[in-house]
Protein backbone atom coordinates (compact mmCIF):
# COMPACT_ATOMS: atom_id res chain seq x y z
CA UNK A 1 0.00 0.00 0.00
CA UNK A 2 2.81 2.44 0.85
CA UNK A 3 5.69 1.12 -1.24
CA UNK A 4 7.93 4.00 -2.27
CA UNK A 5 6.23 6.58 -0.01
CA UNK A 6 8.18 8.58 2.57
CA UNK A 7 6.42 9.37 5.86
CA UNK A 8 7.52 11.46 8.86
CA UNK A 9 5.99 10.46 12.21
CA UNK A 10 6.38 12.79 15.18
CA UNK A 11 6.43 11.27 18.65
CA UNK A 12 7.24 8.03 16.87
CA UNK A 13 9.39 6.44 19.59
CA UNK A 14 6.74 5.19 21.98
CA UNK A 15 3.09 4.21 22.33
CA UNK A 16 0.77 5.06 19.47
CA UNK A 17 3.55 6.73 17.48
CA UNK A 18 5.73 3.64 17.66
CA UNK A 19 2.83 1.50 16.46
CA UNK A 20 2.26 3.90 13.56
CA UNK A 21 5.90 3.67 12.49
CA UNK A 22 5.93 -0.13 12.53
CA UNK A 23 2.64 -0.37 10.64
CA UNK A 24 3.74 2.14 8.00
CA UNK A 25 7.00 0.26 7.48
CA UNK A 26 5.14 -3.04 7.23
CA UNK A 27 3.25 -1.62 4.25
CA UNK A 28 6.46 -0.53 2.52
CA UNK A 29 6.86 3.08 3.64
CA UNK A 30 10.20 4.68 4.35
CA UNK A 31 9.73 6.11 7.86
CA UNK A 32 11.43 9.06 9.53
CA UNK A 33 10.95 8.55 13.27
CA UNK A 34 10.91 11.91 15.02
CA UNK A 35 11.16 11.74 18.83
CA UNK A 36 13.03 13.69 21.50
CA UNK A 37 12.90 10.80 23.95
CA UNK A 38 11.40 13.02 26.65
CA UNK A 39 9.21 12.00 29.57
CA UNK A 40 5.45 12.39 29.71
CA UNK A 41 5.71 16.00 30.89
CA UNK A 42 8.32 16.89 28.28
CA UNK A 43 11.34 16.59 30.58
CA UNK A 44 14.55 14.92 29.42
CA UNK A 45 14.61 11.16 30.02
CA UNK A 46 17.98 10.23 28.54
CA UNK A 47 16.31 7.55 26.41
CA UNK A 48 16.52 7.19 22.62
CA UNK A 49 13.28 5.43 21.65
CA UNK A 50 13.48 6.67 18.05
CA UNK A 51 16.70 4.71 17.51
CA UNK A 52 15.02 1.59 18.91
CA UNK A 53 12.11 1.91 16.50
CA UNK A 54 14.46 2.50 13.58
CA UNK A 55 16.40 -0.64 14.54
CA UNK A 56 13.18 -2.67 14.69
CA UNK A 57 12.14 -1.46 11.23
CA UNK A 58 15.54 -2.17 9.73
CA UNK A 59 15.64 -5.62 11.35
CA UNK A 60 12.39 -6.32 9.53
CA UNK A 61 13.90 -5.32 6.20
CA UNK A 62 12.45 -1.80 6.10
CA UNK A 63 13.99 1.64 5.65
CA UNK A 64 13.94 4.17 8.47
CA UNK A 65 15.95 6.92 10.12
CA UNK A 66 15.70 8.85 13.37
CA UNK A 67 15.36 12.56 13.98
CA UNK A 68 15.53 14.43 17.28
CA UNK A 69 14.15 17.87 16.36
CA UNK A 70 11.49 19.44 18.54
CA UNK A 71 8.23 19.83 16.63
CA UNK A 72 7.81 23.29 18.16
CA UNK A 73 11.20 24.44 16.84
CA UNK A 74 10.46 26.35 13.62
CA UNK A 75 13.94 26.10 12.15
CA UNK A 76 14.40 22.55 13.46
CA UNK A 77 11.33 21.35 11.60
CA UNK A 78 12.47 23.17 8.46
CA UNK A 79 15.74 21.27 8.74
CA UNK A 80 13.87 18.00 9.29
CA UNK A 81 11.96 18.53 6.04
CA UNK A 82 15.10 19.50 4.12
CA UNK A 83 17.09 16.55 5.45
CA UNK A 84 14.27 14.12 4.60
CA UNK A 85 14.12 15.38 1.01
CA UNK A 86 17.92 15.33 0.73
CA UNK A 87 18.07 11.74 2.01
CA UNK A 88 15.03 10.16 0.39
CA UNK A 89 14.19 12.54 -2.46
CA UNK A 90 10.72 13.55 -1.29
CA UNK A 91 8.10 13.67 1.46
CA UNK A 92 4.72 12.02 0.88
CA UNK A 93 3.04 12.20 4.28
CA UNK A 94 3.37 13.50 7.82
CA UNK A 95 1.78 12.04 10.94
CA UNK A 96 1.50 14.57 13.77
CA UNK A 97 1.48 12.52 16.94
CA UNK A 98 3.92 14.20 19.35
CA UNK A 99 2.51 15.38 22.66
CA UNK A 100 3.05 15.91 26.37
CA UNK A 101 0.80 16.18 29.42
CA UNK A 102 0.82 18.66 32.28
CA UNK A 103 -2.61 18.14 33.75
CA UNK A 104 -4.09 20.55 36.26
CA UNK A 105 -7.43 22.15 36.96
CA UNK A 106 -7.85 25.71 35.75
CA UNK A 107 -7.20 27.19 39.19
CA UNK A 108 -4.00 25.14 39.55
CA UNK A 109 -2.69 25.55 36.00
CA UNK A 110 0.46 27.63 35.62
CA UNK A 111 1.35 29.76 32.63
CA UNK A 112 4.47 27.69 31.93
CA UNK A 113 2.54 24.40 32.01
CA UNK A 114 -0.20 25.72 29.75
CA UNK A 115 2.30 27.15 27.26
CA UNK A 116 4.34 23.92 27.21
CA UNK A 117 1.33 21.77 26.29
CA UNK A 118 0.08 24.19 23.64
CA UNK A 119 3.61 24.52 22.26
CA UNK A 120 4.06 20.81 21.60
CA UNK A 121 0.54 19.77 20.58
CA UNK A 122 -0.83 22.79 18.75
CA UNK A 123 2.21 24.74 17.60
CA UNK A 124 4.03 21.49 16.84
CA UNK A 125 1.21 20.28 14.61
CA UNK A 126 1.07 23.63 12.84
CA UNK A 127 4.84 23.87 12.41
CA UNK A 128 5.02 20.44 10.78
CA UNK A 129 1.96 21.23 8.64
CA UNK A 130 3.32 24.62 7.58
CA UNK A 131 6.70 23.33 6.41
CA UNK A 132 5.24 20.25 4.72
CA UNK A 133 2.68 22.35 2.84
CA UNK A 134 5.41 24.77 1.77
CA UNK A 135 7.31 21.82 0.32
CA UNK A 136 4.27 20.36 -1.46
CA UNK A 137 3.28 23.76 -2.86
CA UNK A 138 6.76 24.22 -4.32
CA UNK A 139 6.59 20.75 -5.86
CA UNK A 140 3.20 21.42 -7.38
CA UNK A 141 4.32 24.77 -8.79
CA UNK A 142 7.37 23.07 -10.29
CA UNK A 143 5.04 20.76 -12.19
CA UNK A 144 5.82 17.64 -10.15
CA UNK A 145 2.82 15.54 -9.09
CA UNK A 146 1.91 15.71 -5.39
CA UNK A 147 -0.05 13.10 -3.43
CA UNK A 148 0.49 14.60 0.01
CA UNK A 149 -1.12 13.33 3.18
CA UNK A 150 -1.41 14.94 6.62
CA UNK A 151 -2.64 12.87 9.57
CA UNK A 152 -3.23 14.77 12.80
CA UNK A 153 -4.16 13.48 16.25
CA UNK A 154 -6.97 14.69 18.49
CA UNK A 155 -8.56 12.96 21.48
CA UNK A 156 -11.81 12.42 23.32
CA UNK A 157 -10.80 15.28 25.60
CA UNK A 158 -10.45 17.54 22.58
CA UNK A 159 -13.89 16.54 21.34
CA UNK A 160 -15.79 16.66 24.65
CA UNK A 161 -13.56 18.11 27.39
CA UNK A 162 -12.25 16.55 30.60
CA UNK A 163 -11.63 17.79 34.13
CA UNK A 164 -7.98 18.68 34.70
CA UNK A 165 -7.04 18.80 31.03
CA UNK A 166 -7.80 22.36 29.99
CA UNK A 167 -4.53 22.85 28.07
CA UNK A 168 -4.47 19.40 26.49
CA UNK A 169 -8.15 19.54 25.55
CA UNK A 170 -7.90 23.04 24.11
CA UNK A 171 -4.92 22.02 21.99
CA UNK A 172 -6.62 18.87 20.74
CA UNK A 173 -9.83 20.70 19.87
CA UNK A 174 -7.82 23.28 17.96
CA UNK A 175 -6.00 20.53 16.07
CA UNK A 176 -9.34 19.15 14.84
CA UNK A 177 -10.26 22.60 13.54
CA UNK A 178 -6.79 23.09 12.05
CA UNK A 179 -7.30 19.85 10.14
CA UNK A 180 -10.44 21.23 8.51
CA UNK A 181 -8.76 24.49 7.54
CA UNK A 182 -5.69 22.68 6.21
CA UNK A 183 -7.91 20.46 4.08
CA UNK A 184 -9.59 23.53 2.58
CA UNK A 185 -6.31 25.28 1.80
CA UNK A 186 -3.99 22.43 0.83
CA UNK A 187 -6.30 20.57 -1.52
CA UNK A 188 -5.15 22.79 -4.39
CA UNK A 189 -1.66 21.33 -3.98
CA UNK A 190 -2.79 17.70 -4.07
CA UNK A 191 -2.80 17.33 -0.27
CA UNK A 192 -5.40 15.85 2.07
CA UNK A 193 -5.61 16.43 5.82
CA UNK A 194 -7.46 14.20 8.26
CA UNK A 195 -7.41 13.64 12.00
CA UNK A 196 -7.66 10.51 14.14
CA UNK A 197 -9.06 10.26 17.66
CA UNK A 198 -7.80 6.93 19.03
CA UNK A 199 -9.09 5.19 22.14
CA UNK A 200 -5.98 3.53 23.57
CA UNK A 201 -4.06 2.77 26.74
CA UNK A 202 -0.78 4.71 26.59
CA UNK A 203 1.60 6.60 28.88
CA UNK A 204 -0.82 9.50 28.77
CA UNK A 205 -3.89 7.50 29.72
CA UNK A 206 -1.94 5.66 32.42
CA UNK A 207 -1.62 9.04 34.12
CA UNK A 208 -5.40 9.13 34.53
CA UNK A 209 -5.77 5.53 35.69
CA UNK A 210 -6.18 3.50 32.46
CA UNK A 211 -4.04 0.37 32.73
CA UNK A 212 -1.43 -0.20 30.06
CA UNK A 213 -1.85 -2.99 27.54
CA UNK A 214 0.34 -5.98 28.29
CA UNK A 215 2.52 -7.01 25.33
CA UNK A 216 1.83 -10.34 23.64
CA UNK A 217 -1.46 -10.76 25.53
CA UNK A 218 -3.57 -11.12 22.39
CA UNK A 219 -5.82 -8.54 20.78
CA UNK A 220 -6.94 -5.80 23.13
CA UNK A 221 -9.49 -3.08 22.31
CA UNK A 222 -7.21 -0.55 24.05
CA UNK A 223 -4.03 -1.52 22.21
CA UNK A 224 -2.30 1.61 20.82
CA UNK A 225 -1.73 -0.29 17.59
CA UNK A 226 -5.46 -0.41 16.77
CA UNK A 227 -5.42 3.02 15.13
CA UNK A 228 -2.28 2.40 13.09
CA UNK A 229 -3.93 0.58 10.14
CA UNK A 230 -6.17 3.63 9.70
CA UNK A 231 -3.09 5.87 9.71
CA UNK A 232 -1.43 3.65 7.11
CA UNK A 233 -4.49 3.94 4.87
CA UNK A 234 -4.70 7.71 5.39
CA UNK A 235 -1.06 8.01 4.27
CA UNK A 236 -1.72 6.03 1.11
CA UNK A 237 -2.85 7.17 -2.31
CA UNK A 238 -6.10 5.22 -1.80
CA UNK A 239 -7.40 7.73 0.77
CA UNK A 240 -7.39 10.72 -1.57
CA UNK A 241 -11.19 10.96 -1.58
CA UNK A 242 -11.34 11.79 2.14
CA UNK A 243 -10.18 15.09 3.61
CA UNK A 244 -11.03 17.43 6.46
CA UNK A 245 -12.49 14.71 8.65
CA UNK A 246 -12.00 13.37 12.18
CA UNK A 247 -12.10 9.59 12.62
CA UNK A 248 -12.73 8.09 16.06
CA UNK A 249 -11.02 4.69 16.40
CA UNK A 250 -12.29 2.51 19.23
CA UNK A 251 -11.13 -1.10 19.29
CA UNK A 252 -12.16 -2.66 16.00
CA UNK A 253 -14.38 0.25 14.91
CA UNK A 254 -13.60 3.43 12.99
CA UNK A 255 -16.30 6.11 13.08
CA UNK A 256 -16.60 9.54 11.44
CA UNK A 257 -17.02 12.41 13.91
CA UNK A 258 -19.32 15.27 12.94
CA UNK A 259 -18.38 18.89 13.49
CA UNK A 260 -20.13 21.05 16.06
CA UNK A 261 -23.80 21.18 15.17
CA UNK A 262 -26.88 23.14 16.18
CA UNK A 263 -29.21 20.48 17.50
CA UNK A 264 -32.21 22.55 18.42
CA UNK A 265 -33.18 26.00 19.60
CA UNK A 266 -35.93 28.52 19.21
CA UNK A 267 -36.89 31.69 17.38
CA UNK A 268 -37.92 34.82 19.19
CA UNK A 269 -41.61 35.42 19.82
CA UNK A 270 -41.55 38.40 17.48
CA UNK A 271 -39.56 36.65 14.77
CA UNK A 272 -37.07 39.52 14.99
CA UNK A 273 -34.34 40.32 17.54
CA UNK A 274 -34.21 38.06 20.58
CA UNK A 275 -35.27 39.55 23.91
CA UNK A 276 -33.29 38.81 27.07
CA UNK A 277 -36.49 38.13 29.01
CA UNK A 278 -37.42 35.14 26.83
CA UNK A 279 -33.99 33.47 26.72
CA UNK A 280 -34.32 31.42 29.91
CA UNK A 281 -37.70 29.95 28.99
CA UNK A 282 -36.71 29.35 25.37
CA UNK A 283 -33.43 27.58 26.13
CA UNK A 284 -35.04 25.47 28.85
CA UNK A 285 -37.38 24.17 26.17
CA UNK A 286 -34.50 23.67 23.73
CA UNK A 287 -32.65 21.58 26.32
CA UNK A 288 -35.78 19.63 27.23
CA UNK A 289 -36.09 21.23 30.68
CA UNK A 290 -39.23 23.32 30.27
CA UNK A 291 -42.84 22.27 29.65
CA UNK A 292 -43.75 21.87 26.00
CA UNK A 293 -46.12 24.23 24.27
CA UNK A 294 -44.60 27.56 25.25
CA UNK A 295 -46.45 30.12 23.20
CA UNK A 296 -44.54 31.67 20.36
CA UNK A 297 -41.36 29.55 20.69
CA UNK A 298 -40.64 27.74 17.46
CA UNK A 299 -38.08 24.89 17.17
CA UNK A 300 -35.05 25.82 15.12
CA UNK A 301 -32.41 23.37 13.92
CA UNK A 302 -29.34 23.61 11.77
CA UNK A 303 -25.72 22.54 11.31
CA UNK A 304 -22.53 24.49 11.74
CA UNK A 305 -20.42 24.34 8.60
Amino acid sequence: MLEGRVVIVTGGGRGIGRSHCLELAAHGATVVVNDLGVGLAGDSSGDDPAAEVVAAIRDGGGTASANGSSVSDWSGVASLMAETVATYGKIDAIVNNAGILRDATITSMTEDAFDAVINVHLKGTFTMTKHACDYWRSEQKAGRPVVGRIVNTTSGTGLAGNVGQVAYGAAKAAIANMTQTTAMEAGRYGVTANCISPVAATRMTAAVGMAAVEPDAGWNPLDPANSSPVVAWLCSEQSGWLTGRVLRIDGSAVMPVDSWSVRGGYRSRSGEMLEAGEIDQGLRKAFGLAPLGLAGLQPQTGHLR
